[in-house]
């Protein structure tokens, strides 16, 4: 597997680069890995890097994005964070991915079971991570009214799955950049779901251009213009 240039990445869209982590995804999950020399890569990028996505997961230790869509050294920026929350500092990591290196793709990827998702909903209170936990208590009021109390597996799921749409809404809101370089065509944004049991993730949002935008606001999602 080649590592990622300048030119690769010049010429790719934020379709296609979509494409490349989707077909990372179906590898990983069945086993088929690329064989890399990462220490060839390492030497590769040691002057300059071209990472094609910037992506947004969780810290869970199952969640390591370059594993779960087969990626190599340099070929895309990982930003961890428990809970996949978005504040200034990962923001402004997105815009310089984005309008300084590059990147065109930002994903936000949520996983199941997560133990971030669960803190919020049990009111977990510890340090500096009630304030963190606090970032996720909007998802819990967009996930099914009528479990809002409950603490069955599928609730945590569905505020998961909101806590991703919360993140998107959150990039896009917070940044001028970020939104610019969508509505130019530069990137696309996308948000995922990624399960622990199979390991296979599964988008839940693709926004490419403002027609997605303006299908997401008539559908009633809550996407930032």
């Amino acid at each position: 597997m080649k590592t990622h240039t300048k030119e690769f990445l010049e010429t790719l869209t934020p379709e296609l680069a979509f494409e490349v982590l989707k077909d990372g995804n179906r590898r990983f999950v069945n086993n088929l890995k690329m064989n890399r020399n990462l220490l060839q890569q390492l030497n590769e990028v040691k002057d300059g890097q071209y990472p094609f996505a910037v992506v947004l997961s969780c810290m869970d230790s199952r969640t390591s994005t370059e594993l779960i869509f087969d990626q190599g050294l340099g070929d895309i920026f990982s930003i961890r964070i428990a809970g996949n929350v978005v504040n200034d500092d990962i923001v402004g990591s997105m815009e310089y991915a984005c309008n300084v290196v590059g990147s065109k793709l930002i994903v936000v990827l949520g996983h199941s079971r997560c133990g971030a998702i669960a803190g919020a909903v049990d009111n977990v209170e510890m340090g500096n991570l009630t304030g963190l936990l606090e970032k996720i208590k909007p998802a819990i009021e967009n996930a099914d009214k009528s479990n809002e109390h409950s603490h069955h597996p599928i609730h945590y799921e569905k505020v998961a799955y909101a806590n991703v749409q919360n993140s998107l809404n959150e990039i896009l809101e917070r940044s001028s950049i970020i939104r610019s370089l969508f509505k130019e065509g530069k990137i696309g944004i996308v948000g995922g779901m990624y399960s622990v049991e199979n390991g296979k993730v599964h988008f839940t949002r693709t926004l490419f251009n403002e027609s997605d935008l303006k299908k997401a606001v008539t559908t009633g999602e809550s996407i930032a213009a």
